[in-house]
């Protein structure tokens, strides 16, 4: 069922390496070679590899998963991605699910739907192993596309079904507690989503706490379970990636994508870039531009993604 999986999309992408699908929250990936790490943010969701290998550090911590497997991100984290397996006579191929907290909410308040609870100060990240029944439900997701005309009919329905088999699975306990109102990683999520929104802002963890309904120790604690990284570093990432973006993408000189992240310091916005990309920043953008560079997945704003 994997490689019949594999064909579909295989078929769909032809030499294409990223399509945004007519599927609400679908996108389909094809990489016939390893990339370089690349600092990005995901949102909550689901990313099945169906074939190849990919590498995605959160923090400190690093989740490999392959051929069979997925990856579950139940809030938005900035982590770096990698493909680690991948050639052009065996692809890396995955499909991604952008996951509806309603949609889960949904699901959770039936009777019948029993979750087990999150392990303690686990991450709001997970990889997983696809069962049949998950495989099956994105073969006939991907089937969709050849009939557009079901999709409004159909596609609902099947992506319930998906998360559904997550929830059901051991990996889906976190997803569960973040879908939670009033549970304390729901709290905490709030706090991360007011900094997605606002990183160009100035951050008062004393706020923060506020908006979560949380004590400063309890958030800093669950913060840094969920993310891996405390509140500021968590800002830090999300305002170097934007400013990485718009550097790259808009052009965007290094004085003046400082200033829209949020940096009042030119010299502070330089130490921290190098540091979390190795290099200063405009020599940065001309290696990523340079023809010789290994490829990467993708740079985004994260307000964009």
């Amino acid at each position: 069922m994997r490689l019949d999986l594999a064909r579909k999309i295989t078929e769909i992408m032809g030499a294409e390496e990223n399509r945004a699908t007519g599927i609400r929250g679908l996108t389909l990936h094809r990489r016939i070679a390893p990339t370089a790490p690349c600092s990005m943010t995901y949102e909550p969701g689901v990313t099945v590899i169906v074939q190849g290998r990919k590498r995605v550090d959160l923090g400190g911590t690093s989740f490999i998963y392959g051929a069979g497997q997925y990856l579950l991100t139940s809030v938005v984290l900035p982590i770096v991605s990698r493909i680690v397996e991948a050639s052009a006579e065996t692809p890396c191929l995955a499909m991604s699910l952008k996951l509806e907290m309603p949609v889960i909410r949904e699901l959770l308040s039936q009777e019948e739907m029993h979750v087990n609870e999150p392990p303690s100060d686990s991450p709001a990240m997970a990889t997983g192993d696809a069962t049949v029944e998950l495989i099956s439900a994105c073969c006939r997701l991907v089937d969709l596309l050849n009939t557009p005309q079901d999709i409004p009919f159909l596609s609902g329905m099947i992506q319930r079904e998906i998360i559904y088999r997550i929830l059901r699975g051991a990996e889906g306990a976190r997803l569960r507690a973040i879908a939670t109102l009033g549970d304390q990683s729901h709290r905490t999520a709030k706090a991360i989503a007011w900094i997605r929104t606002n990183y160009a802002k100035p951050l008062r963890v004393e706020d923060l706490a506020e908006i979560a309904g949380m004590g400063l120790s309890t958030l800093h604690h669950h913060f840094r379970a969920l993310t891996s990284m405390s509140p500021l570093q968590y800002q830090k990432q999300l305002r170097l990636q934007a400013a990485r973006a718009l550097m790259l993408v808009d052009g965007m000189d290094a004085a003046s994508a400082a200033f829209e992240v949020g940096y009042e310091s030119a010299s502070q916005f330089n130490r921290e870039y190098s540091r979390l990309f190795g290099q200063p920043p405009m020599r940065d953008i001309r290696t990523l531009r340079s023809p010789d560079a290994l490829p990467i997945e993708s740079v985004g704003n994260p307000q964009a993604n």
